[in-house]
């Protein structure tokens, strides 16, 4: 084997030792020949045993699994999309396009270090660092590494941007600039019934219930999920929502255009009726974050609103709704109103015998 640093003696009768690789040079502090070679030889064998153990540990892998030797990231970043049907293999096959995971796609298992995931994921964009999570822990399942690139508790923190919501008088403003009823009336049910634009331009006249006044849908993303423990959003609606609705076919979808067009293109047409009233920094999934907001404010109790958002996590709810503005009464406000709304009972007494 090749050995990874050479021997050189500068002008000044000093010792030295160059990477052949790299060609970065050190200092071996000294003159004598016979110790530099110890050194040389020394620090020659250390870098000549990982790679020797590696040899040995790949000899043994391909007698038990040919390809484990040899599969690269690419593959299994392949196997998560066949994994994956509908709308969340749709995100997955969007996601294993980023750039950032380009570092990665050639290079076998094995052969990965944690400088590599690292480097991923330096410019900390949270997509990257969840999806890339997710492919690691994929492959440890199916036993394609033999331990952790990053442990658990090493993975760089995932810092999510602060969310925004749509304002009243925002939505206003784009609901009486918009011409085509059928879009109106998709943005009037976002801002009301707080689901994604995906949900709400799925939704048919079947999921309506009049007689209660619920709308109850399965979500997009969830439809393919072998198990779940989310259970489907059941919101109740009032008059504003049923004059809506009145407006829309009566079976079928609701959205019959709508619901063709990809969400990516809903997203953008949103965008630009939002440019042309000088309106920034909100995308059309932003009504989730109105109608959470919304809800806190109301005091709303917060079961009531993951349920109606179609989420089981407090934490995820918390998110959407963490900027909302809540004004909170003292104490003793608050104990002359209940007070107020106390009625006293006379018990009568009955005599003994």
């Amino acid at each position: 084997m090749t050995n990874q640093f050479r021997l050189f003696q500068r002008a000044s009768g000093v010792w030295y030792a160059e990477n052949t690789t790299n060609r970065q040079q050190h200092s071996l502090r000294t003159h004598s020949k016979t110790e530099a070679e110890r050194f040389l030889q020394a620090t020659n064998e250390a870098h000549r045993m990982p790679a020797i153990n590696l040899q040995i540990a790949r000899a043994y892998i391909t007698a038990s699994d040919p390809e484990l030797a040899r599969r690269t990231w690419q593959e299994v970043m392949n196997g998560m999309v066949a994994a994956r049907k509908g709308e969340n293999g749709r995100r997955w096959r969007v996601a294993i396009k980023d750039h950032n995971f380009d570092l990665l796609r050639k290079l076998p298992l094995l052969e990965t270090r944690a400088d590599h995931f690292l480097k991923v994921l330096a410019d900390r964009k949270v997509s990257t660092n969840i999806y890339l999570r997710r492919i690691h822990n994929f492959a440890l399942a199916m036993d394609w590494l033999l331990k952790a690139i990053i442990p658990k508790a090493q993975w760089p923190k995932v810092t999510h941007k602060s969310k925004t919501a749509i304002t009243l008088e925002q939505h206003l403003r784009i609901v009486d600039r918009e011409k085509n009823p059928e879009r109106r009336a998709l943005y009037q049910l976002c801002w009301h019934l707080g689901g994604s634009q995906m949900d709400i331009a799925n939704l048919l006249a079947e999921d309506v219930d009049w007689n209660d006044q619920t709308i109850c849908y399965s979500r997009e993303k969830l439809k393919n999920r072998e198990e779940t423990t989310i259970k489907p959003p059941l919101i109740h609606f009032g008059e504003e929502v049923s004059a809506i609705l009145r407006t829309l076919p009566a079976t079928g979808p609701l959205f019959p255009n709508l619901r063709t067009v990809q969400s990516k293109d809903r997203a953008n047409e949103f965008r630009q009726r939002c440019h042309g009233l000088g309106i920034t920094g909100v995308s059309l999934h932003c009504y989730r974050n109105s109608w959470a907001e919304r809800a806190r404010k109301a005091g709303y109790p917060e079961r009531f609103a993951q349920e109606a958002l179609g989420h089981n996590s407090k934490t995820v709810h918390r998110a959407y709704a963490k900027k909302a503005e809540v004004r909170i009464d003292s104490l003793d406000a608050w104990e002359k109103k209940m007070n107020g709304k106390l009625v006293p009972v006379q018990f009568q007494q009955t005599k003994p015998g």
